[in-house]
């Protein structure tokens, strides 16, 4: 009976972390509002402003994943600019951190989205820890 019970216990208990390590992670982005909603196996848990492509250097809209992920990365288009917990989501575009914050909620970037760094921590540690491959990017 002692064996059953640690049997069971087991299985549980694998299933538990199975079940974790399947959350699905949604990033919208909205364009028009300045913001980003960010979603965990379909519950809100954080919405931030965001700064996105300015006029004819707009954040493409679409659904993607993210490529690759970095907790350091300077720009090495524009100035060497740091970009803090990027998440490149299509080409050379990422949602990172930056230190320009008076300008997040407006729409001022080359075409990344821009967060305040401490909210691109979050979200980096996020999808670090649930995986990007559970990890869908909108942008509307």
């Amino acid at each position: 009976m002692r064996h059953f019970a640690f049997a069971v216990l087991s299985v549980a208990v694998i299933f538990l972390v199975a079940a974790r390590a399947d959350a699905q992670v949604l990033v919208r982005i909205d364009r028009a509002r300045q913001t980003m909603d960010v979603s965990v196996d379909g519950y809100s848990r954080y919405t931030w402003p965001v700064s996105t492509g300015r006029r004819g250097l707009a954040t493409p809209a679409g659904m993607f994943h993210p490529q690759s992920m970095a907790v350091r990365w300077y720009s090495r288009k524009y100035y060497h600019s740091p970009m803090p917990h990027s998440i490149f989501f299509y080409g050379g575009l990422a949602i990172h951190g930056s230190y320009d914050i008076a300008q997040i909620g407006r729409a001022v970037s080359h075409g990344c989205v821009r967060l305040y760094p401490a909210n691109a921590t979050v979200l980096f540690d996020l999808v670090r820890r649930e995986g990007m491959h559970n990890t869908t990017i909108v942008v509307q």
